[in-house]
């Protein structure tokens, strides 16, 4: 059959080659006739399972083991270990946990002007070391903000300490912060402060969230076991390292929150030259005349009720909310204002108080201090003070008034019900191009979610 088969592809070919116009034809045979034969002996493969089996065995004899210790030997070991800094490090505390035995580095960084600076200032430093394999530095690198009190910057101090030819020097320098867009989702079981620490996620991320849907959901008694949220929000880096310094915190770029089956949105956008501000995607603005709280998120210790006063030991109005929180937390103006009184006030310790229009004002008592003058002019969210336990306090907190008039009103009805800021007309249509994109990217972030199966 095979040389009848090759006889008549010769033959094929013979015409092929008088008759050109017939090219095409005579291909579509070729390929059919090749497809028939495949088709036909394909079948007649043998089963690979009726195939007959061999074993091959082969004794592999290693390297003799001296020959390999001596290889190991003569590889150079460097250990890499991170950890940050305490309040209550020394240099040997700090070593210890970094496994860096090596009492000549201790020494130079107590004595050096420079390598002093790890242990100066606030806690919070971000360490890096390399050791050989006996526990001998050969570089350290500590990471921290330029400003000790920690505010928002664009830059972050490096410290370096390093070993060049076998002496250590070390080295500060300002370099500049970068940034990440990051996705994150997660599953309310117990507390926002809890899910977002299951998703990997800073408390300060968790207080913008609590502060973007303030007026949407009562995160301290309206959160439901199963509500979910998913974020898109920028990480600030220190040579690709995530920080979380303070203010020194990426902002929430879009957000969605579903809290009892009610979805809520947000998205970051800046018209024009004007204030940033949050949006749902229809464009409503989601920024009110007065923000909830004056702290980004903290714990209500006292609200706008009678409580047993704690110092007085007698049943008192108390016409404000205390917000616990530690020394230093920094404070907020709630809403546009100019600074009416900036001192001491008897019981309020350290106050500010602002003034806003159609006679209202805000009250800030207890700081441990005071960053405003009389009569500077500040934005809602701008800087203040900071939490304290100045005058009349048995522990470090923040007590909060809002008065319309000389009367006393509850801070959060009337954040709640103060007019919303629109969105100019003429960002509209940018907006909703920025819009879009959020809601793909939240998408995609919901999508990340972890679920449980249907049915369970």
């Amino acid at each position: 059959m095979e040389p009848t088969f090759a006889h008549a592809l010769q033959g094929c070919f013979s015409k092929l080659r008088r008759h050109r116009t017939g090219l095409l034809v005579g291909s579509v045979a070729v390929m059919a006739g090749f497809a028939i034969t495949a088709v036909a002996v394909a079948p007649l493969a043998p089963d690979a399972a009726l195939l007959p089996k061999r074993v091959i065995t082969e004794t592999v004899v290693p390297e003799g083991l001296d020959s390999q210790i001596a290889a190991l030997a003569g590889q150079t070991m460097v250990l890499d270990r991170s950890d940050v800094t305490r309040g209550t490090d020394t240099v040997a505390r700090l070593f210890a946990r970094l496994g860096v035995a090596d009492p000549a580095a201790a020494a130079f960084i107590g004595s050096d002007a420079t390598a002093r600076l790890l242990m100066a200032g606030r806690s919070g430093k971000m360490v890096q070391v390399r050791t050989d394999a006996d526990g001998t530095l050969q570089s350290l690198v500590a990471r921290y903000p330029v400003a000790d009190d920690q505010l928002a910057t664009s830059e972050f101090n490096r410290l370096s300490i390093t070993r060049v030819a076998g002496r250590l020097q070390a080295r500060l320098e300002v370099a500049p912060l970068g940034s990440e867009v990051r996705l994150a989702s997660g599953t309310i079981r117990s507390s926002l402060f809890a899910a977002t620490d299951e998703s990997g996620l800073s408390d300060a991320v968790a207080g913008q969230i609590a502060e973007i849907f303030s007026n949407d959901i009562d995160f301290r008694r309206g959160l439901r076991r199963g509500d979910t949220f998913s974020i898109v929000y920028q990480t600030l880096t220190a040579d690709g390292q995530p920080v979380a310094w303070g203010d020194a915190t990426g902002r929430v770029l879009a957000a969605e929150f579903v809290n009892d089956g009610q979805a809520y949105n947000a998205i970051w956008f800046q018209p024009g030259q004007g204030r940033g501000a949050y949006f749902d995607a229809q464009g409503r603005s989601k920024r009110h005349a007065f923000l909830a709280a004056p702290l980004a998120f903290s714990r209500i210790t006292s609200g706008f009720a009678m409580r047993f006063h704690p110092i007085l030991k007698a049943w008192r109005k108390h016409e404000g909310i205390d917000y616990a929180a530690p020394i230093g937390t920094p404070v907020r103006a709630v809403g546009d204002g100019q600074v009416e009184f900036a001192g001491q006030q008897n019981g309020y310790g350290n106050v500010v108080i602002l003034r806003h229009s159609n006679n209202r004002s805000t009250l800030y008592a207890h700081l441990s201090r005071i960053d405003v003058h009389r009569g500077e002019r500040v934005e809602q969210g701008e800087r203040i003070g900071a939490v304290g336990m100045t005058g009349w306090a048995t522990g470090p907190h923040l007590h909060f008034e809002f008065r319309i008039g000389a009367t006393h009103v509850d801070p959060l009805k009337v954040a709640r019900a103060s007019q919303v800021v629109p969105l100019d007309p003429a960002s509209r249509p940018r907006f909703l191009k920025v819009a879009q994109q959020a809601r793909a990217e939240l998408a995609l972030a919901d999508s990340m979610l972890a679920r449980p199966p249907a049915g369970s």
